[in-house]
């Protein structure tokens, strides 16, 4: 899952040359992703556009998009890559009294665009926040036609947490979370992975490593076992659409939004 802000642009004066996509053009190919740079590691290609065609196309090759809003769009691969196994979540003694006390709700695409007002909102200690306004517009597309999910945790009708991403074959690739209340996002994934395991999904995305996501159980990859993983997943698709939970899940109506 990503942070709140985006490394560092290089400074355009230095020898570094990256790929510059052409945005008239949105099924320009990408470079090849082992030209993606060192430091900042993944960083592979610059400009381009959000639109629908393109994004399908960089998350079915393993590529995102990540900046600041105040920079040209930047399109990252980076190696290794932090992912997730579905079904070896580590979940702590805290978050399992948590789970079973089910004093919640939780939602699959009930409430995306309120779980992308959770995630854009700046961190503590953050100057800002990635998600800006053509960010969280593409993602609202990619969400309107199927490509993209949120799950939602809710607590006496509040939603007190969430994750958002997208999905290419079965592979979801995370894009953020948050926490209003303790646990918060810790309950969206739980749940996710449970029913990702049940649709046989087999890898969650979280792009770089962060000590929260090395808590989760969160583990590095090499980029070409990531993309090979990738690319298998492809051949049996997931169909898009709204997903609904296919498994039993806290679902009290006291909890749900009105």
């Amino acid at each position: 899952m990503l942070a709140a802000s985006s490394p560092t642009l290089p400074a355009m004066d230095s020898p570094v040359r990256l790929h510059w996509l052409d945005p008239r053009h949105p099924l320009q190919p990408f470079p090849p992703v082992h030209l993606a740079m060192r430091e900042p590691n993944g960083l592979l290609a610059i400009g381009g556009d959000l639109s629908l065609t393109r994004l399908l196309r960089a998350y079915a090759q393993g590529i995102f998009p990540w900046y600041n809003p105040d920079e040209p769009i930047l399109w990252w691969c980076p190696d290794p890559r932090a992912v997730l196994v579905p079904d070896r979540l580590h979940v702590s003694r805290s978050l399992h009294r948590t789970i079973r006390r089910a004093d919640y709700a939780v939602t699959l695409d009930r409430a995306f665009e309120a779980v992308l007002d959770g995630c854009a909102a700046p961190r503590r200690g953050s100057q800002g926040t990635w998600l800006g306004g053509d960010m969280r517009r593409a993602y609202r597309q990619l969400h309107a036609h199927g490509h993209a999910h949120s799950v939602e945790v809710w607590r006496a009708g509040t939603l007190i947490g969430g994750l958002y991403g997208v999905v290419s074959g079965r592979v979801f690739f995370g894009e953020s979370m948050f926490s209003a209340a303790t646990d918060g996002s810790k309950l969206a994934m739980f749940w996710l992975c449970r029913q990702l395991q049940a649709w046989h999904f087999s890898l969650i995305d979280c792009q770089v490593k962060s000590p929260h996501l090395d808590r989760l159980g969160a583990i590095e990859m090499p980029r070409e076992t990531f993309l090979r993983e990738l690319a298998l997943s492809r051949e049996r698709p997931h169909p898009p659409g709204i997903w609904r939970f296919g498994i039993e899940v806290p679902s009290s109506p006291e909890h749900l939004p009105r």
